[in-house]
């Protein structure tokens, strides 16, 4: 005798359109009968170990459709990594519950956690029907066309690098803007979608999925400044030389370390900040500034894609309609059909767990140092309608009467 009961949780960093996701499952479920109860997990698999849930299938649906609307993880996320003797604890949290349906809405790490308790499952003969929900602003799930949470956290560096054009035009100088992403360079290049006239910026972008050399970024920076009078560069968090040390760990003298043991890219200035004293002590311009996005593109209200938003609905809405029709586990993935409509299939978890998906080099020039227009006819659908738009003087001059030159 079915249990009824179904689980939800999110994982990994919030997105702008992950309660869209969750809220898909919710009213996807309710269509069903069988389905008697809706938990949820706060704060991820660790809610689930301290069986923190709450009971979802109290909610409005009005209620649901405006947190669906609002970013980042209601049910709150949490950057515990399983491993085998934790996702067994899942497991047997799950049992107890006697819970049937377990979704997992998140990244990588997410994908890995949902495989392994599936396999905890299948090792007990217990019927856990269990499904991954692709969630990630890096876009680097395999199997994806591309993830939700990326148009959105796309979509905000387009548009902040655009605004960062303009003013670096007003203000002629140069500025390094520093984006998240580090192993994918998908976000930073989303940047490219900010520019209009030929001589905007970003001028130059640099990718993880390149090499990077701070001889030829310094000789890149003093080239386009001298050709343009002012120079705007956006840069991943996980440039890296050679080796595949990160360029912040050839640069900083003190380094923080994440719960995983990597190197902190995200939520510290530091790698905008020396790549701006680099340049400044090396090619001697003086009006060099630097930002770096940070938490800021992740969770941004009021930017959000429409399309994004309506994708990232159907994964959570296909994922019940997979665990209640399907015979199998998996992972929901994005599957891009025509100019412009997508499909979803459901993915064999170990095709997606614990991989990597990085930029295909067709979408990067031969340089390294911008984005193909191959990359911006993939990327500009997904930003979804009402980008805004920049517009210039046209600056008919005025012949001069004191400074002309003399003949």
């Amino acid at each position: 005798m079915a249990s009824g009961k179904i689980l939800v949780a999110q994982g990994g960093g919030p997105t702008a359109v992950i309660n869209q996701s969750l809220v898909g499952v919710v009213l996807e479920a309710r269509r069903f009968k069988q389905v008697e109860r809706i938990y949820g997990a706060l704060h991820g698999v660790r809610g689930i170990i301290d069986e923190d849930f709450i009971d979802l299938t109290q909610e409005t649906s009005h209620n649901l459709e405006l947190v669906a609307g609002t970013p980042s993880s209601a049910l709150g996320s949490t950057r515990d990594k399983p491993d085998a003797e934790y996702c067994q604890k899942i497991f047997k949290v799950l049992q107890a519950h006697e819970i049937e349906h377990f979704f997992y809405i998140g990244g990588n790490d997410s994908s890995d956690t949902v495989r392994i308790v599936s396999l905890e499952a299948q090792k007990a003969g217990y019927p856990l029907r269990c499904i991954h929900i692709p969630k990630t602003i890096d876009n680097d799930l395999v199997g994806n066309d591309h993830t939700p949470g990326f148009p959105s956290a796309a979509r905000f560096v387009a548009q902040a690098f655009a605004g960062a054009n303009l003013d670096n035009a007003a203000l002629p100088g140069v500025y390094v803007g520093v984006v998240m992403g580090r192993h994918a360079g998908f976000l930073t290049a989303a940047s490219a979608l900010g520019k209009k006239f030929p001589d905007d910026g970003p001028h130059l972008i640099y990718l993880p999925e390149r090499d990077f050399s701070i001889d030829k970024f310094l000789s890149d920076v003093k080239h386009t400044y001298a050709h343009h009078g002012r120079c705007v560069v956006a840069v991943s968090e996980g440039i890296h030389d050679t080796s595949g040390t990160p360029i912040l760990s050839l640069l900083a003298k003190e380094l923080e370390h994440d719960a995983h043991g990597n190197v902190q890219l995200s939520g510290t200035g530091a790698l905008a900040d020396l790549l701006c004293e680099e340049i400044k002590s090396k090619l001697n311009i003086k009006r060099v500034r630097g930002d770096t996005f940070g938490y800021l593109q992740r969770s941004f209200i009021g930017c959000v894609s429409d399309v994004d938003q309506r994708e990232a609905r159907e994964v959570g809405e296909k994922a019940v309609q997979f665990a209640m029709w399907g015979q199998r586990d998996g992972s929901v993935a994005i599957k891009r059909t025509g100019f412009y409509s997508v499909d979803y299939e459901l993915l064999p978890l170990e095709a997606v767990a614990g991989k990597t998906r990085v930029m295909d080099d067709e979408f990067i020039t031969p340089e390294g140092t911008d984005v193909t227009d191959a990359f911006r006819l993939y990327l500009r659908p997904l930003l979804g309608s009402g980008m805004p738009d920049a517009f210039r003087l046209r600056c008919s001059k005025v012949d001069k009467i004191l400074n002309k030159k003399l003949i």
